[in-house]
């Protein structure tokens, strides 16, 4: 007897909802501080969540049941353990594909452990019938796409048609903040048909266009594009923060890029400024780059200084500057401001730095990825 349960079958089983419940069940690997599991709140249960930081674990458990919460590193995660879920989500390591990285592909240390993601799947007695993968830009750019291509083709061969969509958080925060999210559904159930587009669309970048050029059981997924414009930098600053001392202060002022300056300079001297930027080595020297359209840069985790960004800001005609503090950076992900962060600055930075922005999972949850567990399930 085949291992695996007929379609029919497995769809039953999964059909059935818990009692007093009624969102479908998603499983998350690399769950971090729990933003995935904020988008899905009320789309999607999560019955199982993993990761291997455990200073990531406190944060997921001060805002979620952490009762299916799972310490550890995803090699020692049998499939066969796990709960059945319609839906499983692998927010897998970055560092390996990341252009900002030393970039060692998708089979190298960190990004590799996606395949340990798709072991699990493998052993798992009913696979999920859609299946999530998210990642950096630099997954559909780096070496021409390749590293996509053989994610995608190990999917395909696993029974799924595949798909990715390119989202940046841009569209619902004050943050540019690209991502890819390969979305995998199981061709055993026919897909809707107005959850497809017959050529790419708002969704789909360049990069990830010519990374999917001639692969087989590719989907090109239709989302809705957002409604509404997203808030500005400045409407989510905290008024009150603190800045750092006058010399500290001074200092990073001083860094400003002298282009910089000098369009700061040719404002108005009342007029608001709120600039983020990152301190980078331009000849050998570090300068402050700022950006003038009110959005922040990417947050990263803050390993070093030059991660950490940097608000400059116009107060009362005076030239102010100071880091971007944890609660501003749970806002560039979309979080709310009663979600519980760690005390120390670092370990909030890098919980919100290292994550899904929430309103991108939602959109992606509640347009996509629910209608397709209905399609399947329904």
């Amino acid at each position: 007897m085949d291992r695996y349960l007929s379609a029919a079958a497995a769809s039953a089983i999964c059909a059935e909802p818990d009692a007093g419940y009624s969102e479908p069940r998603f499983l998350e690997f690399f769950a971090g501080s729990g933003l995935v599991a904020e988008g899905l709140d009320g789309i999607f249960r999560a019955v199982w969540a993993n990761d291997i930081c455990a200073k990531k674990a406190q944060v997921y458990a001060a805002n979620h049941d952490a009762s299916h919460f799972r310490l550890g590193s995803i090699e020692q995660v049998c499939g066969a353990d796990l709960p059945n879920a319609e839906l499983s989500w692998a927010s897998f390591p970055c560092q390996d594909l990341s252009l900002a990285g030393p970039s060692g592909g998708i089979h190298a240390e960190r990004s590799g452990l996606v395949w340990h993601w798709l072991r699990t799947m493998d052993e798992m007695r009913i696979r999920p019938a859609v299946l999530v993968a998210e990642n950096v830009a630099g997954l559909v750019s780096a070496k021409d796409g390749a590293h996509y291509r053989e994610l995608h083709v190990a999917l395909a061969s696993r029974g799924y048609r595949v798909g990715a969509l390119m989202l940046d958080a841009i569209h619902w925060t004050p943050q540019s903040r690209p991502r890819i999210f390969v979305v995998a559904f199981d061709k055993a159930h026919a897909i809707p048909p107005h959850l497809v587009d017959a050529a790419p669309n708002w969704a789909h970048s360049d990069a990830l266009i010519r990374a999917s050029q001639n692969l087989a059981d590719c989907i090109w997924w239709r989302l809705p594009p957002p409604s509404g414009g997203a808030s500005k930098l400045s409407d989510i600053v905290e008024s009150d923060a603190p800045f750092p001392d006058a010399e500290t202060e001074a200092r990073n002022i001083a860094l400003i890029s002298p282009r910089h300056r000098q369009i700061i300079d040719s404002m108005p001297p009342q007029m608001s400024l709120t600039a983020p930027g990152y301190r980078r080595t331009r000849d050998g020297k570090q300068v402050l780059e700022l950006r003038f359209d009110n959005v922040a840069g990417c947050l990263r985790t803050p390993e070093g200084g030059s991660s950490r960004q940097l608000l400059v800001m116009r107060q009362r005609g005076q030239l102010r500057a100071r880091l971007l503090t944890a609660r501003e950076a749970a806002r560039l992900m979309g979080a709310p401001d009663s979600y519980r962060l760690p005390a120390s600055y670092n370990d909030a930075y890098r919980a919100m730095g290292d994550a899904v922005a929430v309103p991108v999972a939602r959109h992606l949850g509640r347009h996509l990825l629910a209608p397709l567990v209905r399609a399947a399930h329904g």
